[in-house]
C-alpha cells in the first residue's frame, strides 16, 4: 500500500499521533510519501528519525496512489483537493482542528483508521465540485471548489447588485454584499451561516444564496446540478473578490462569471461507523441541551 501525506502545522497535542502514525506505516509495510512543506515541519519537533520520501507536486507523483491522508481541518482537506486535483485518489481526513465535518476520524483513531484501510472496511462518497470560468481565467487549471464559489465585494464598498441567470434564464437580480454558489458538501459551510439549507452531500443539486440582500424575501434557492448558472455584476468598484473555497483572486466587474458543475469528482473515504447524518448531529450539537 502507497499513502501519500498531506498536512499543516499542528499544535503539540497532535504530536504523538503524528509520531504514531509514522511508526504504524513501518509496522503495517506502509510506504509513505509526504508533502514536503510538512515534511520540513514535522522534523523541527522532537520526533524518532524521520525519513519519509518527500514531494512538492502531486502532479510528478510516480506509481499508483492507494489514499491521501490528509492531517488537519476542512480547510486543510480542501487544500489536498486542490493538490491533487483530478487525480482521483480518495481522501481521508484526519481531524486536528476543530469542527471537523469533512476531516471526521479523530486524532486518536489513527491505528482503526490504518487497519480499516488496510482490511478494505470502508466505502468511497463521491463529490462534487463547481468550476467557475470567466474572461480572465484568473484561477488557471485551480478553477474548482468542493465547498462553494462566492462572489463579493472587495472591501467596505456600496453593496453589489448581481444579475443572476440559471441555463439562459433569468433568475433575479440580488442586491447584496455578493452571492454564495454552493455544492452540497459546503451546505455546512459558509452558505449555512448565511441562513442556507443542509443538503445531504449525495445530492446532485446546488444552493444559490445572497450574502446580506437588502430585500429581505430574496431567500436561498436550490437548483439541480445540471445547469449553467452566470452572474453579472454591477457595482461602484472596479473589481469584485471571487472566492473558490479558501482560495481568492480579483476579477474586473465587467466579466460574466459561469459556474458548472466539474467534470470530475472528489471521493472521500467513509468508514461503516459514520454517515453525514451521525456527523451533523454531533457537529451542530443537535438534540443536546447546553443551558445547564
Amino acid at each position: 500500500m502507497k499513502i501519500v501525506v498531506y498536512g499543516k502545522r499542528f499544535d503539540e497535542e497532535a504530536d504523538e499521533m503524528i509520531a504514531k502514525l509514522y511508526t504504524l506505516f513501518s509496522e503495517y509495510n506502509i510506504e509513505s510519501i509526504t508533502y514536503d512543506k510538512f515534511a520540513k515541519f514535522i522534523k523541527n519537533r522532537a520526533y524518532p528519525p524521520f525519513d519519509s520520501p518527500t514531494y512538492s507536486d502531486s502532479k510528478k507523483l510516480e506509481g499508483h496512489i492507494d489514499f491521501v491522508i490528509s492531517i488537519g481541518g476542512d480547510g486543510t482537506i480542501l487544500d489536498t483537493i486542490t493538490s491533487i486535483g483530478d487525480s482521483n485518489i480518495p481522501i481521508v481526513g484526519i481531524n486536528t482542528g476543530r469542527l471537523g465535518f469533512l476531516a471526521n476520524n479523530a486524532k486518536e483513531d489513527v491505528e482503526i483508521v490504518l487497519k480499516q484501510l488496510i482490511e478494505g472496511n470502508y466505502r468511497l462518497e463521491n463529490r462534487s465540485l463547481l468550476s467557475m470560468q470567466s474572461e480572465s481565467n484568473a484561477f488557471g487549471t485551480d478553477n474548482f471548489a468542493l465547498n462553494e464559489v462566492t462572489i463579493h465585494k472587495k472591501d467596505t464598498a456600496s453593496m453589489l447588485t448581481l444579475h443572476t441567470y440559471v441555463n439562459g434564464e433569468f433568475l433575479n437580480s440580488y442586491w447584496a454584499d455578493g452571492l454564495i454558489i454552493s455544492t452540497p458538501t459546503g451546505s455546512t459551510a459558509y452558505s449555512l451561516s448565511c441562513g442556507g439549507p443542509i443538503l445531504d452531500p449525495s445530492s446532485a443539486s446546488f444552493i444559490i444564496n445572497p450574502i446580506a440582500p437588502h430585500n429581505l424575501t430574496a431567500r436561498p434557492i436550490i437548483v439541480p446540478n445540471d445547469v449553467e448558472i452566470k452572474v453579472k455584476v454591477e457595482g461602484r468598484q472596479e473589481d469584485v473578490l471571487v472566492t473558490l473555497d479558501s482560495h481568492s483572486k480579483p476579477i474586473p466587474i465587467t466579466e460574466e462569471i459561469t459556474l458548472n458543475k466539474s467534470e470530475f469528482s472528489i471521493h472521500l473515504v467513509q468508514f461503516e461507523y459514520q454517515n453525514f447524518f451521525k456527523t451533523i448531529r454531533k457537529k451542530l450539537l443537535w438534540g443536546q441541551d447546553r443551558r445547564n
